[in-house]
């Protein structure tokens, strides 16, 4: 069985009292995808943005490849995300004054790889989710199915050992959303980058080999998928 890679103990989490997580375990091995589901506001973006270290929960444990999140600081959680996780956010954060190429290089520039090795990685992965051609554009000259993609092979050009991606083919078409999901159990399949995705998608959690459904900040039910589909 592969390697326990994260593991959230217990979480609790709320905001201004009101609770959004009461109790949530669960655990991702390498390779592993798993899709977080359930209806809006049951807490899933929010623990996306706890396992990513991203929030702290108010109690519980989250540890990745056995290191506790709780222990670390803010350099040092900062520092865990730049080198092994991977985050795709639902409004995508790409910086406005950068081209598409810079947004998806600058996660290389932070962990010191060398600029011949950079410029393969970006023109690769650009090429490989179909936004090659705007590489040059400015982010705020692509269309919000562009914008998506390059936030994915932003999340993806470090190799992270983990992908967290909210709602990574929300804002796509069926054709480019079916692309970016092959994409996904590809790079899973070859890497061992394990996924977390939070999705409304029935396609995105068909790639996935377990699907985690809460509501009212609880798991619900927790289904594995024997044979994941491209």
């Amino acid at each position: 069985m592969p390697d326990l890679l994260l593991r959230a103990a217990n979480i609790h989490h709320a905001y201004r009292e009101r609770a959004v997580l009461c109790g949530v375990s669960l655990e991702v091995r390498a390779g592993e995808r798993v899709a977080l589901t359930g209806p809006s506001g049951s807490g899933k973006t929010t623990l996306l943005n706890l396992l990513g270290g991203i929030d702290r929960p108010k109690s519980g444990r989250i540890e990745f490849d056995g290191v506790s999140l709780g222990d670390l600081d803010g350099d040092g959680l900062a520092r865990l995300r730049r080198q092994s996780i991977g985050t795709v956010f639902q409004f995508f954060h790409l910086l406005p004054t950068l081209t598409a190429s810079e947004n998806v290089e600058l996660p290389l520039q932070l962990v010191g790889i060398d600029a011949s090795e950079r410029r393969s990685r970006v023109a690769a992965l650009l090429e490989r989710v179909g936004v090659a051609n705007r590489a040059e554009a400015l982010s705020t000259e692509l269309s919000g199915g562009e914008m998506q993609r390059v936030a994915i092979a932003r999340a993806l050009v470090h190799r992270p050992r983990l992908l967290l991606a909210d709602e990574p083919t929300g804002n796509l078409d069926s054709r480019n959303g079916e692309r970016i999901l092959q994409l996904l159990r590809e790079l899973s399949d070859e890497t061992g980058t394990a996924m977390v995705l939070v999705t409304h998608s029935a396609e995105a959690a068909a790639i996935c080999h377990r699907e985690i459904r809460l509501r009212d900040g609880v798991i619900e039910s927790s289904i594995r998928n024997s044979d994941p589909r491209a």
